[in-house]
């Protein structure tokens, strides 16, 4: 009769091996001079809570953008939804194309295609220790070694505004092209120079406001234009509250899920 160890021996190489592959699924952050690589599909950043994940996203035949989408319900590829984008207007090669945390501190997303190689970078730098996480938020943040943040995603919104992510005087949202083309599309929802949020269409021979009808004063809509702060907030419920007076409620309001705008 064989031994009990040997008998054992084949579950626990089985077991350690699964381990190990596990944690190459979940990347709990980047440091300097670390990288992720477009041709490795476990070099990706996952949220504490599972929720989000981070990495290079197809968004075409070889193509591809580094970005942020939900992971929860599980999906993998193109079935998944992107809240964030880096670079929606320059897609990468799906080869040797990398995103890196530079001994500087900035992050760069490189193409192996591109002659000049650099399509994106954060523009920060660091002289001491940075690093970059994937919030439970949905927020991309790079921070130093006193936790200051250096950049944040939620800074520079693409077509989606998520729960705690603020819209403010500096931000905007550009719908996708459709939903099967990621790149930049024509409805642009913004606060106008009266404070007060908009919806334009900038197509190509056409631009104008439609929303809140242009004819109509927005007093009379009970906005307000007297305000200086110019900020909205989808809360964690699914109320999206601005500083024009203007508010709304999500389909899904009150329910334990993942709202976004």
């Amino acid at each position: 009769m064989a031994p009990l160890f040997s008998l054992l021996l084949p579950v626990f190489l089985s077991l350690f091996l699964q381990s190990c592959q596990f944690s190459t699924l979940a990347l709990p952050s980047l440091t300097k001079r670390a990288s992720l690589s477009v041709e490795n599909p476990n070099d990706v950043l996952v949220s504490p809570s599972g929720a989000f994940s981070a990495g290079f996203f197809p968004v075409g035949d070889n193509a591809y953008s580094f970005a942020v989408w939900f992971s929860h319900p599980p999906c993998s590829g193109a079935a998944c939804t992107p809240v964030w984008m880096a670079n929606r207007q320059v897609p990468v090669n799906g080869r040797r194309s990398t995103f890196s945390l530079l001994d500087s501190g900035n992050l760069v997303l490189t193409d192996a295609g591109q002659a000049g190689g650099e399509v994106w970078s954060s523009g920060t730098t660091s002289p001491s220790a940075a690093e970059l996480r994937l919030n439970n938020t949905g927020n991309l943040v790079l921070t130093n070694d006193t936790g200051g943040v250096l950049w944040q995603s939620f800074d520079s919104p693409t077509d989606t505004l998520l729960p705690q992510q603020p819209l403010t005087r500096n931000t905007f949202l550009i719908s996708a092209r459709s939903r099967y083309n990621s790149s930049t599309g024509f409805y642009k929802f913004y606060f106008d120079n009266d404070n007060v949020l908009r919806l334009l269409f900038d197509g190509p021979s056409i631009s104008s406001v439609y929303w809140p009808y242009p004819w109509v004063q927005s007093s009379q809509l009970g906005r307000f234009l007297y305000n200086s702060s110019r900020i909205a907030v989808l809360d964690p419920l699914g109320r999206f509250q601005s500083s024009d007076n203007y508010s709304l409620y999500t389909s899904d309001y009150g329910v334990a899920a993942m709202q976004r705008g």
